[in-house]
């Protein structure tokens, strides 16, 4: 009689194990292949992520920048000035000729207080591209009627800027303004939020 130690029969109708040691080339393949899609399709969203971040920041940090300047028009009951241009943006304070200024804008004489660009990838456009300019009276008003928008193709949840006399408002575009959309940068395309 053999010694069994009760381990007769214990693996009795199952496969023998000494062959699953490793993983087959197929096996291999395999998981390659869908890390690789898997890295692909992460790679896809995390850029349309970033352009959206991208341009909702812009957004955000242009809005800052004009109720300051309304604000700073206020406080300081001097007349501010916006220049828009399609990769950047300036403000000025009127203080030209001393003490309070004349209520136009002089680059060369008046006090730059703020100068930023923007992202060449998303442009700013705005309604009336004939006027680049944005007025802050004495007492933080706009003379201006103005809608800027963020010429991109990326769904920020901010896109848009709303300039009425006494208001600034952010926004969305419902309609993109990039072709084949087509959308107008204007106050009845860009909803306040």
């Amino acid at each position: 009689m053999k010694n069994s130690g009760g381990l007769e029969g214990r693996g009795a109708g199952l496969p023998s194990l000494r062959h699953s040691d490793g993983i087959t080339l197929i096996e291999l393949i395999v998981v390659v292949s869908v890390i690789g899609i898997l890295v692909i399709a992460l790679g896809f969203s995390f850029q349309g992520w970033r352009g959206k971040y991208q341009v909702e920041s812009e957004i955000k940090e242009m809005y800052v920048d004009l109720m300051n300047a309304r604000a700073r028009a206020l406080q300081r009951n001097r007349v501010h000035f916006v220049r828009l241009a399609t990769t950047s943006y300036t403000i000025y304070e009127d203080t030209a000729p001393a003490p309070d200024g004349n209520g136009t804008l002089e680059t060369g004489t008046d006090t730059l207080v703020v100068s930023k660009n923007v992202e060449p990838a998303h442009p700013l456009t705005w309604n009336d591209f004939s006027d680049v300019q944005i007025n802050f009276s004495q007492r933080g008003l706009s003379r201006d009627n103005k809608t800027i928008c963020s010429n991109t193709d990326f769904d920020a949840d901010y896109d848009c800027i709303i300039i009425s006399a006494s208001r600034i408002n952010l926004g969305k575009l419902t309609t993109a303004i990039p072709a084949p959309a087509g959308g107008a940068c204007d106050s009845a395309n860009c909803v306040a939020k």
